[in-house]
């Protein structure tokens, strides 16, 4: 199937290059698109010089202005759609997310809709995170899980791998959500639609370079929008 990795990228010029690499290393014959939020730090150009090296296999869509994770991806898909890719999938930019997952995703997604990389099942797990991330992380997988009854154990993650045609049923431009509470809501409309999900294990590993772009406003608006969510708002 036609396949393609969505890394959105805001200021990740030490690492855009050796993620491009390792995908493209693969030799799984997968494209990439980078979605880059008008980085300061010189990302786009870097970006467009790697679309120029890799002509057939990496894109680039710019965007004027740093508008969130979920507005990125929203963009992302759509250009995706546009383009008739049938397997999307979802990457972090920052080398947490390892590119040897990819062949496995692409494996499970012919018998299924979406499959997520899950840390919280069995062969999961986190690197490089201190105590307190990782309460913070599996509990705001469980509290989204319990209030919206999904039989999902990681509701937060972002590596994830998406057919095109439940991306289409889900309508990208209906997601009202944009930060933290992105991963949660979109999982949340893809079990609505009756998806097949699966969930494989995944070792996430924390960012060696750059910073991390989590701060307290994009937890509170995950806590917000689960009830949102339960609420059909």
């Amino acid at each position: 199937m036609k396949s393609i990795v969505i890394l959105p990228t805001y200021n990740e010029k030490e690492n855009i290059r050796k993620i491009v690499s390792l995908i493209l290393g693969l030799n799984k014959k997968i494209n990439i698109l980078i979605v880059d939020d008008g980085s300061p730090d010189g990302t786009g150009r870097i970006a467009e010089k790697l679309a120029k090296k890799h002509h057939q296999e990496v894109f680039v869509l710019h965007r004027k202005s740093k508008d969130g994770l979920g507005r990125a991806y929203v963009a992302g898909f759509k250009w995706a759609i546009d383009h008739n890719y049938e397997v999307i999938i979802q990457m972090d930019a920052d080398l947490s997310h390892d590119p040897k997952y990819l062949g496995i995703m692409l494996s499970k997604i012919k018998e299924n809709d979406l499959v997520i990389g899950s840390r919280y099942i069995k062969g999961g797990g986190t690197l490089g995170w201190g105590t307190k991330r990782k309460l913070l992380s599996r509990s705001g997988s469980l509290y989204a899980k319990i209030i919206l009854g999904l039989p999902l154990n990681d509701l937060t993650g972002g590596f994830k791998c998406w057919r095109a045609s439940l991306l289409k049923k889900i309508n990208p431009d209906s997601i009202t959500s944009n930060g933290y509470s992105f991963q949660i809501e979109m999982n949340y409309r893809a079990y609505k639609h009756g998806a097949k999900i699966k969930e494989m294990p995944i070792i996430f590993v924390d960012r060696a370079l750059g910073k991390s772009k989590m701060n307290q406003n994009i937890i509170w608006e995950a806590m917000w929008k689960v009830w949102k969510l339960k609420l059909g708002k």
